[in-house]
């Protein structure tokens, strides 16, 4: 294609999707539009090293127009942290992977942040790719409830902030654009701020947020002091657990309000508030969903994300057989010109179709692909 004609195809905007192709900055970074490509974990990287076809499976989403790139989750340097030996590491010989993938993706011009992860108590005993070590967490304490092993200690802690700060001085030195924390979904983060996971009574735990949200506190300070004030720093948050569909963190706004005061304090320059229907109200007595209670709380962006512009919820879609066929944009649409959150995830619609942002751009439903969860035994 030459580059008249790429142009050509970037210029038309279907005029049902505009409000989507609009520019939008966080902090000093400027992104192209609105469409994010959410962390989907993929295990395509053997030994925990992402290859050239990772490299090439990201510059994909770039060449067609994705706004920004979050990677999959890419585990810290700590011997907890992976519990599958095909997740990318993000240490060692991993990093020159991920130099490649940062290096494809600007090449098509596209931004990358890097996503940061430490699966805590969400490992089983004995699993790859160190079976020697144990799992880790607040309080020894997995999603279930079962006692596993014995809480994390001060120096178990602080050694985990370390890796943190470290692989977001690593992510800013390879050229990525930002990075996002996974504090979500009942993995570590999370499970100090899940009283059922986190029953320490030192400064780590308690019934305040002020004190569960501590070790996420210290890794964002952490994390930001090595970056530096403008490397934008992403958080991903959830209710919902791995384990649980329906657990909730906070109960009511204000609860909610009290779990993100000393996140925001900390440094984080945009929440990802992952649920799995953007569509669904958070509380009572309002219509916004998890992104916009964040927003209005903290004045700080938010990307929502959850079954965007598909028929058929998460879970549902990985059913054998199961096509999850396109369904339209509109009511996102709304929701985003009415400034609910300023930015919007797309996952599997993105794994199965690296070409789902420009032919949302040209108005070209008709070729979107359907997922179907054959979708996940290869990089398209």
């Amino acid at each position: 294609m030459s580059n008249e004609s790429n142009e050509n195809v970037f210029s038309a905007v279907h005029p049902s999707v505009q409000p989507l192709f609009t520019p939008f900055s966080i902090g000093k970074l400027t992104l192209p539009n609105r469409i994010v490509m959410a962390p989907m974990t993929r295990s395509f990287s053997p030994n925990g090293i992402p290859g050239p076809d990772v490299a090439q499976y990201y510059r994909r989403r770039a060449e067609n127009g994705v706004g920004l790139i979050i990677t999959e989750g890419t585990v810290i340097n700590h011997l907890s942290s992976a519990e599958d030996p095909n997740v990318p590491q993000f240490y060692g010989p991993a990093l020159k992977g991920w130099s490649s993938v940062v290096e494809q993706v600007h090449a098509a011009g596209g931004l990358i942040f890097a996503q940061l992860w430490h699966v805590g108590m969400t490992r089983k005993v004995g699993s790859p790719p160190n079976p020697e070590s144990l799992p880790i967490g607040p309080s020894g304490i997995d999603l279930s409830g079962n006692l596993v092993t014995a809480p994390m200690t001060e120096t178990d802690i602080h050694s985990v902030i370390e890796a943190f700060a470290q692989a977001a001085a690593d992510a800013k030195l390879l050229g990525f654009d930002g990075i996002e924390i996974h504090g979500a979904h009942g993995y570590l983060i999370d499970q100090f701020f899940w009283k059922q996971t986190n029953q320490r009574s030192d400064r780590y735990g308690g019934d305040s947020f002020g004190r569960r949200t501590r070790f996420a506190v210290e890794i964002i300070r952490s994390v930001r002091n090595a970056v530096g004030p403008d490397f934008p720093i992403g958080l991903r948050i959830s209710q919902w657990k791995t384990s649980n569909y329906t657990a909730k963190l906070a109960q009511t706004p204000e609860q909610l309000a009290s779990l993100l005061e000393p996140l925001t304090a900390a440094g984080v320059d945009v929440y990802h508030c992952s649920t799995r229907r953007f569509w669904e109200p958070e509380f009572e007595g309002s219509d916004l969903n998890l992104a916009g209670w964040v927003r209005a709380l903290t004045g700080r962006p938010t990307i929502t994300v959850g079954s965007v512009g598909l028929d058929e919820e998460f879970m549902s879609s990985f059913a054998p057989g199961q096509v999850t066929q396109f369904s339209d944009l509109d009511g996102l649409i709304e929701r985003l010109v009415r400034n609910e959150f300023d930015l919007v995830a797309v996952g599997r619609s993105l794994l199965v179709d690296p070409g789902w942002a420009m032919k949302i751009r040209n108005g070209r439903f008709d070729e979107l692909k359907p997922f179907t969860v054959e979708a996940l035994r290869t990089l398209y």
